[in-house]
This record gives structure tokens, C-alpha cells and sequence, in this order.
């Protein structure tokens, strides 16, 4: 096997678990919230548990931006790892991994900082990760391969419907919590033709 062909593999397969573990990231991260506990662990340990897959994702992005730059296959240089749409290599998504890149970092900066942050900025920043997952998802079907054969398709559609739940627990979670008078302008929002019926709230993660 030659060099090119392991960091071809090497991306795709690091693509494919970035899915799993960006998708438990963002259940755990609601589990959080809620403060809710899983099967043998406090809640406390739900907390670390989240962590570190969020770390584990982190790592995992960082091989899979790495393996795509240095791969000679495709076009994508140091650059354009960050800055969106100007590779030659399948624009349209790859542009789309690079805002999900860019969308990370400011995460991960704004978390690292979050003791010299205001809390409301941190939160603000922290709820990108709903709208992370989306674009990640989209780069991953429009750039490769694996996610549109029936053997990724499974697991790529699982994960879809577990974050779709998960925001949804969010959303309702939030909805609760609100003043009677802001959850009836929430709801109002929500059904009218403006806001094209879709629900509108602020998610709270982990």
C-alpha cells in the first residue's frame, strides 16, 4: 500500500468515526444539561465522559484535517484547511468542513478561556455545536463515498436520528424552564408563517 493510499484510508476512516464520536459529544452534552445520570456512572462521570469524547473528537479532527493536507490526491492546502471555499477539491463541501473546522476551534478556544469569558458568551459560542454537527454531516456526503454505501448509511442515519432527539430533549428542556410569557412568545414564534414552523428556543449544552 502505498503512502498516498494509507493517508487516503487513514482520512476516511478518522471521517467516519468523527461522526460517532461528534454525534455522542452532543448526547452526552444534553445529558449534562439535564444533569442526568447513565447506567453505572454519577453524575459527575457523565461530565468527564463528556469531555473526553469531545476531546477524543478534537484529536481525531486534527488527523483527519492533517491526512487531507499532506495527502497529494486532493487539493486542499494548510489554508485552505481554514479558510472556506477557495480549495479546487470538490469546493462546495470541502468549504463546508472548513467552516465545521473553523466552527471547533472557536469552541474548543472559547471553552479553554471559559473561566475569562462571560458565561453568556461561552454559552452562545458552546450552542454552535447543534449547528456543527449539520455541516459536518453534509461535508462528510458531498466529499466522500463511504456515507452514500449501505454499510456507512446505517449508522450515518442512526446518528442523525440520535441528535435530532437529543435536540429535541433540549428544546423541550429549555421550553420548561421559561417564564410563562416568554414560553407563549416561543410558541407563538414557533407556529407562525415567518418562522416557517420551525421551533424557536436557546439550547443549552454541556
Amino acid at each position: 500500500m502505498s503512502d498516498s493510499s494509507l493517508l487516503w484510508y487513514l482520512n476516511r476512516s478518522t471521517g467516519l468515526v468523527l461522526l460517532l464520536t461528534m454525534t455522542l459529544t452532543i448526547v452526552l452534552g444534553v445529558a449534562v444539561q439535564r444533569q442526568a445520570r447513565l447506567p453505572g456512572l454519577p453524575r459527575f462521570g457523565v461530565v468527564g465522559l463528556h469531555r473526553s469524547v469531545a476531546l477524543l473528537s478534537a484529536v481525531l479532527l486534527a488527523v483527519h484535517v492533517v491526512t487531507a493536507v499532506v495527502d497529494g490526491y486532493v487539493d486542499v492546502g494548510p489554508v485552505d484547511a481554514v479558510v472556506p471555499y477557495i480549495s479546487g477539491y470538490r469546493t462546495p463541501w470541502v468549504g463546508l468542513g472548513t467552516i465545521a473546522l473553523d466552527l471547533v476551534l472557536l469552541v474548543v478556544g472559547t471553552s479553554l478561556l471559559r473561566g475569562r469569558l462571560p458565561a453568556g458568551l461561552w454559552r452562545a459560542v458552546h450552542l454552535t455545536s447543534y449547528l456543527l454537527w449539520p455541516i459536518a454531516f453534509l461535508h462528510g456526503l458531498g466529499t466522500g463515498t463511504d456515507l452514500g454505501s449501505g454499510w456507512a448509511l446505517v449508522p450515518a442515519v442512526g446518528c442523525a436520528v440520535a441528535v435530532l432527539a437529543a435536540s429535541a430533549v433540549a428544546l423541550g428542556s429549555r421550553l420548561r424552564t421559561l417564564p410563562a410569557a416568554e414560553r407563549a412568545r416561543a410558541a407563538l414564534a414557533a407556529s407562525s408563517p415567518v418562522a416557517g414552523g420551525t421551533p424557536v428556543g436557546t439550547f443549552r449544552n454541556g
